[in-house]
């Protein structure tokens, strides 16, 4: 080649995807951390995969393909056998004539290439996709590897009589040596297996009978097969042993976290032990690093409420607060609104209960109750560390409340969730809490409330009219759905038969205004202030969901079963 690797950037700069100083970043990052300069431009959030993969399919004169647009056949899968795919991360994509268009994410991988080409006899053309993408794909088509794993493993011990204390003795052995005790080997199975299915939560379940094993994909629970009975003992002490929880203990409720590298992705594992009736129950919180490399704009926002975000996370003072129930993705709204703000001049710290992600630039300080170390100590410590702008995992109590308030009255940003149903409601939580109406008002600069909906597989979204009680609910009028795009999955391999890939943010965002300041301070109730913020613009959590749903994103009844709640209080 006449240039030099890195010249895929030129196009990059040239479309207007990457400025010279950012490139220059990418670069440093890349050469501290030994990543490949395109997986540091998009790590650092400068351009998509989509956008850097094709700049270097450019350059390289190669075509670029997006994975979840292109349908592979049967028959062409079968000329590459699943070893040689999964080795090299490769997959074929058609065959023309003798020649085998072959998808990998390295155009430099000659030696593969004339690997490929010496075992299949013919000849190989490579095309360029993401990494990641041809991963899914591989095992999508090849079948999940880890799945049919696990299923022969468990098999294996249902057929197999394995006395317990061989299997605890085995485990406990293992944390010398890995490599042979059958249960360490399902234990990471099951783990690389909800991995690959994208799933949020691990739960290991016993009951009088047997062990049940779930996986929570895009906030609903999927049943495993089950494991038998005497499984549970030696599953728990390997899960036990890889968390440095104590294994002898099985009486108290413990906390612990496994760190694990996945197909070359770092994964935390958050795991939680419960005591119940028919032994301990097991809960593993999986945690993926890159997923909170999430910018605003990723998060769901349209154009008007990503207008309004910007200018709240702007401010050099004041409270902003995000609201939901558990599992809504308010950290990761958090989180990037900290990686929006995290620049060399800004000193950011956090206070987190526990610390779920680790971001780099980012002071995070973690509660440790048996030390009596709790948010408002933690706030109170902060202080005196000058910073700008402040994060609170969870306003819980009056003191935490009142702390925070106080903080943002002295000139700081500070960020915070509250477990409320909507952005109204929060406003009353915190007077309930104990906070001077007058503190509340002065405070808080906006509150955002939102949930999370699935979002139709792209592969087999198919048009579809809702039933009548469904438009009836959302408040659709005939006009607005002569008008709409209403789609729904169908079911199909991508994703796993439930026509629903990935999750999307619904959002309402409540500015205060010198009304709803007025309001505040009167102690109006919750409906009234809603009734203020609708006339003054706010979309409440329902009007931006049912928007997504008329553009076909999502459906209606997924909509309506997230914000059945808001139906009533409406318009």
């Amino acid at each position: 080649m006449a240039k030099g690797r890195g010249d895929f950037t030129d196009l990059l700069i040239r479309n207007k995807v990457l400025g010279a100083e950012q490139l220059e970043e990418a670069r440093a990052y890349a050469n501290s951390t030994g990543l490949k300069l395109q997986e540091a431009i998009v790590k650092s959030g400068y351009a998509s995969v989509k956008e850097v993969m094709s700049a270097v399919a450019e350059f390289n004169n190669l075509q670029f393909v997006d994975m979840n647009e292109v349908e592979i056949p049967k028959s062409v899968i079968e000329l590459v056998p699943e070893s040689v795919a999964r080795e090299n991360v490769v997959i074929p994509l058609a065959l023309e004539g003798n020649v085998l268009k072959i998808i990998t994410s390295d155009p430099s991988n000659y030696e593969a290439m004339q690997k490929l080409q010496f075992i299949l006899n013919k000849d190989v053309q490579p095309v360029l996709a993401d990494h990641e993408q041809i991963r899914e794909a591989i095992n999508r088509q090849y079948g999940q590897n880890e799945t049919e794993s696990v299923d022969s493993m468990l098999s294996e011990f249902t057929d197999t009589a394995i006395d317990n204390t061989n299997l605890e003795s085995a485990v406990a052995h293992s944390a010398v040596d890995e490599s042979d005790a059958p249960v360490v080997k399902l234990c990471n199975l099951i783990i690389q297996e909800a991995v690959s299915a994208r799933a949020s939560d691990i739960h290991i379940e016993p009951f009088d009978d047997r062990v049940r094993v779930r996986y929570r994909i895009d906030g609903v629970l999927t049943e495993r097969d089950a494991c038998p009975r005497r499984l549970l003992l030696p599953m728990l002490s390997r899960f036990k042993i890889m968390s440095n929880i104590d294994i002898s203990e099985k009486r108290r409720p413990q906390d612990g976290r496994i760190k694990m590298s996945i197909s070359g992705r770092h994964y935390d594992l958050r795991v939680s032990m419960l005591p119940t009736v028919h032994g301990q129950s097991a809960v593993m919180r999986i945690l993926d690093r890159s997923n909170i490399q999430v910018g605003i704009k990723d998060l769901g926002f349209y154009e008007e409420d990503y207008q309004k975000f910007q200018q709240v996370i702007k401010r050099p003072n004041g409270i902003f607060l995000v609201t939901g129930p558990t599992g809504s993705g308010k950290t990761t709204t958090l989180y990037a609104a900290m990686n929006e703000l995290n620049r060399p001049d800004r000193k950011i710290i956090t206070a987190e209960d526990p610390v779920e992600y680790y971001l780099p630039g980012i002071n995070q300080v973690e509660v440790k109750h048996q030390i009596g170390l709790n948010f408002a100590r933690i706030i109170r410590a902060m202080l005196r560390q000058a910073p700008n702008i402040i994060l609170v995992g969870e306003i819980r109590d009056k003191e935490t409340a009142e702390i925070a308030v106080q903080a943002s009255l002295t000139g700081h940003l500070v960020f915070s969730t509250l477990h409320t149903n909507d952005a109204p409601s929060a406003v009353t939580r915190l007077a309930d809490i104990g906070v001077a109406p007058f503190l509340i008002a002065s405070s808080v600069i906006a509150i955002m409330g939102q949930r999370l909906v699935r979002v139709n597989c792209s592969k087999c979204k198919q048009p579809y009219t809702p039933p009548a009680h469904e438009l009836r609910a959302a408040g659709i009028t005939p006009e607005m759905a002569a008008k709409a795009n209403f789609m729904r999955g169908v079911g199909c391999s991508h994703c796993r038969g439930n026509g629903f890939r990935g999750r999307l943010a619904i959002f309402e965002m409540l500015k205060m205004n010198s009304r709803i300041r007025e309001m505040t301070f009167a102690q109006e109730p919750a409906q009234t202030l809603r009734k203020e913020a609708r006339k003054t613009g706010m979309r409440t959590l329902l009007e931006d969901g049912i928007s997504k749903a008329l553009k076909g994103l999502t459906t209606v009844d997924e909509v309506l079963d997230t914000c059945h709640a808001e139906t009533e209080v409406g318009a």
